[in-house]
């Protein structure tokens, strides 16, 4: 499964023959002679392949005039792997695409973020994906259209508002055009109490977030609660929940592992929203990878492969927000876990903005780069050096001389962070794999993962270790999961 898979017809016949889910996302089956498209593991009797057309997106499809099948709803396949495991243009314009950069700031703004020319973005989405950045957009809004009519009680004008689109009269022709059905109709087909979503009080969402098998909740939501700040984070009734910084207002997602999918209930402020909270709690628990692919190739070594075995499908545990968990990684430059809560805690009660969370314990966000630019440095119980450390980062996240980011630049990000004092590779390693979201990111003088490999047999030292783990790329943010598991921590287990 690999760049422009869309492209090998026969690879992708077979597929849609097999009914592999696992390739759900990676290309999408259009059939002429009905005029719909469908995912590779639709249900239905597959069609001829001289019927067949194969695209890498379901922009494309739409592009192209095919309509959404209503029995695999292709629209809500997981979304390609390859968006959060490449740091190129197209990749980055594709995270910030699923951020809502499109709508909040038109093409314009997505190149500009990125640094090019809004033709040079489109002509390269255009080569890849089939569509444009309009057209991935629109087809990102009629998604979360659907979502909200399906739902949610809302009337329809502000469904159409809420999901992106500038007039009632768009919203109503991309529905009929994307889903061959009236808005009204689309409500009245959803399903009543049956799996998929289900409508709840105003401003709540209760819906299923996808993900491609197998996966291994125990390391992804060990971490997530195991670090948890009071106040920004809890587990709570066999969910994680926290709270959300977002550009129109702020939310609180309770997140819950289940066998074929993760319950997802989003509180939110601003239904605007809706499709950048989702996007960045599936970029947290890592739901768009391909963990067959991830695990085959950490199999091919032998010392490893008993370890992917016995707990398949470990996903890297990720952030919702990138500033956040920069800040956070210097709290915890050694110190224990513990340790790292409280000062965090400290930080948010001083300094963040309060929240009101009838359903839990949720109290604040985490406070903001700007806010924390003016925390006194006296006032850290923490040493001097890494006080310096402290500010100097929260300086310059606040001035955006550091950026972290979906649509940051991979290396230069490294760089820049290298450059600061007190950060060294560990921490500029643990940044790139958590919240930058590299996938080969990797951490050879982390104690736990010298102390696991040593217990494996494979080489202890970081320059003999990061020469081992060169047949692990580009998934070593993977290995380091499936090391750290072979320890007792409390990371490693989900909690009960």
């Amino acid at each position: 499964m690999q760049k422009g898979m869309h492209t090998d017809t026969e690879r992708c016949v077979r597929a849609v023959r097999s009914k592999d889910a696992r390739f759900d996302g990676w290309f999408y089956t259009a059939v002429v002679t009905t005029g719909i498209y469908c995912r590779p593991s639709c249900p239905v009797v597959p069609p001829k392949p001289e019927n067949m057309r194969f695209h890498p997106s379901a922009a494309a499809c739409q592009q192209a005039g095919f309509r959404a099948c209503k029995r695999c709803r292709p629209d809500t396949s997981p979304g390609s792997p390859q968006w959060n495991q490449r740091a190129d243009l197209v990749a980055r314009a594709m995270r910030l695409i699923a951020d809502g950069v499109v709508d909040r700031e038109g093409v314009p703004g997505l190149a500009a973020r990125l640094g090019y020319s809004t033709r040079q973005i489109e002509r390269q989405l255009l080569a890849e994906l089939g569509a444009g950045p309009l057209a991935l957009a629109r087809a990102q809004r009629a998604q979360a259209a659907r979502l909200l009519i399906e739902t949610t009680p809302l009337p329809m004008a502000d469904i159409a508002f809420a999901a992106g689109f500038a007039s009632i009269r768009t919203f109503n022709d991309t529905v009929r055009e994307v889903f061959a059905l009236a808005p009204s109709d689309l409500r009245a087909r959803a399903p009543r109490g049956t799996p998929g979503t289900t409508a709840n009080t105003a401003g709540v969402l209760t819906l299923r977030l996808p993900f491609r098998l197998p996966l291994n909740p125990d390391n992804l939501f060990g971490h997530l609660a195991a670090t948890a700040v009071p106040g920004v984070e809890e587990w709570r009734d066999g969910a994680y929940r926290r709270t959300l910084r977002l550009p129109y207002g702020h939310g609180i997602v309770s997140l819950s592992p289940q066998p074929d999918h993760i319950a997802c209930r989003l509180t939110l402020g601003d239904l605007r929203d809706l499709t950048v909270a989702i996007s960045r709690c599936r970029r947290m628990l890592d739901l768009d990878a391909d963990p067959v692919a991830i695990d085959d190739q950490l199999r091919t070594d032998p010392l490893l492969a008993p370890l992917v075995d016995k707990a398949p499908g470990r996903r890297v545990p990720r952030t919702v927000d990138e500033a956040e968990f920069a800040v956070r990684a210097v709290l915890g430059q050694q110190v224990s876990t513990a340790a790292a809560r409280t000062h965090a805690a400290r930080l948010v009660t001083a300094h963040g903005e309060r929240v009101d969370d009838p359903e839990g314990g949720l109290t604040h966000l985490f406070p903001s780069p700007q806010a924390l630019a003016g925390v006194d440095p006296e006032s850290l119980a923490m040493p001097r050096t890494r006080r310096a450390t402290f500010t100097t980062l929260v300086r310059q996240l606040a001035d955006e001389e550091v950026h972290l980011g979906p649509d940051s630049d991979w290396p230069e990000t490294r760089a820049r962070l290298l450059s600061l004092p007190g950060f060294g590779p560990w921490t500029v390693d643990v940044i790139a794999m958590r919240a930058l979201g590299d996938p080969d990111a990797f951490l050879p003088t982390d104690l736990g993962i010298r102390r696991a490999a040593q217990e494996l047999g494979l080489p202890s030292t970081p320059a003999a270790l990061t020469a081992r783990a060169a047949a692990w790329r580009p998934w070593r943010a993977y290995a380091v999961q499936y090391l750290w598991a072979t320890d007792s921590h409390p990371i490693n287990f989900l909690p009960v």
